[in-house]
């Protein structure tokens, strides 16, 4: 009996270290990586309101490598090294905005500028493409629909648990 009970246990922390991190160790290190200054808006109230249809500009805030992987169905690439205000000074300053990047960090920094900028309806996508990926929500290349997610990074990859990273 001993045997069948260290078995057991034996093939829960296989399985449990197969799947990946916790959403509570993503949650953890997302904490230390923002400093909050941007409000979010979770991947599911997000994704409510693209099948609503509700007026917003999604900002994809990472590179064009990235965005050319995977992107969020209707994301309008912005990129963040070369990032300028002349890529979005035809949206107006009081329409929603939403600003997402491989977890949150980069587009973190483009919503601050947006904000500075005068754009009073800015939030950041809580956990970035990695966390909207995870929560089984689509992601797009090319107008269809992929399993592929670049994570930026081996560091980053390491919270995917869903799709297929690419660096």
């Amino acid at each position: 009996m001993k045997i069948v009970g260290l078995l057991s246990l034996l093939l829960i922390s296989v399985l449990s270290f197969s799947q990946g991190k916790t959403q509570t160790e993503y949650d953890q290190m997302l904490d230390k990586e923002y400093d909050k200054s941007v409000p979010f808006i979770q991947p599911q109230e997000l994704y409510k309101k693209i099948l609503n249809g509700q007026k917003m500009h999604l900002l994809d805030t990472r590179e064009g490598r990235e965005y050319q992987v995977s992107a969020i169905k209707g994301a309008i690439h912005v990129g963040f090294l070369f990032f300028s205000r002349r890529k979005v000074e035809s949206i107006s300053k009081d329409d929603l905005v939403i600003v997402y990047c491989t977890i949150g960090a980069r587009s973190e920094t483009i919503g601050n500028r947006l904000k500075k900028h005068g754009f009073q309806n800015v939030y950041n996508l809580y956990g970035g493409i990695i966390q909207w990926v995870n929560e089984g929500l689509p992601v797009y290349r090319n107008n269809k629909k992929t399993e592929e997610v670049h994570v930026y990074s081996k560091k980053w990859g390491q919270w995917l648990n869903k799709g297929k990273g690419q660096y």
